[in-house]
């Protein structure tokens, strides 16, 4: 079984919610890194030297490769990253190889069986 790892970038009030719309999907799990910070195309702005970034949370998914296109898809849909720029961004890279993750591959034997 191969795997691909998700990383979303989100607005940190977004995160439950797209956790759940990715489990949903067929991620069977997560971890969450909070207080993330990054910057677009137009710098942050601030006040009086202070900075008035909304916080981001770093959310990684390690997923099954059939189910990732579909996960990846429904997470950008329910951020509303496309239609709202600086609500943030996910992409997805392969995975070489991975352990400890027999417990998922067993759930999800069956699962890929019938994409296929």
């Amino acid at each position: 079984m191969h795997f691909k790892l998700i990383i979303a970038l989100i607005e940190d009030s977004k995160t439950p919610t797209v956790v759940d719309a990715a489990r949903n999907a067929g991620a069977t799990g997560s971890t969450v890194l909070t207080q993330a910070r990054g910057e677009g195309l137009q710098k942050s702005k601030t006040f009086f030297g202070l900075s008035l970034e909304v916080q981001r949370d770093m959310v990684l998914f390690l997923v099954e490769e059939h189910l990732s296109r579909c996960i990846l898809e429904t997470i950008a849909e329910v951020g509303e990253f496309d239609d709202k720029p600086g609500t943030g961004i996910a992409f997805q890279i392969d995975v070489e190889d991975a352990v400890g993750v027999s417990h998922q591959i067993r759930q999800l034997t069956p699962v890929v069986e019938e994409e296929l």
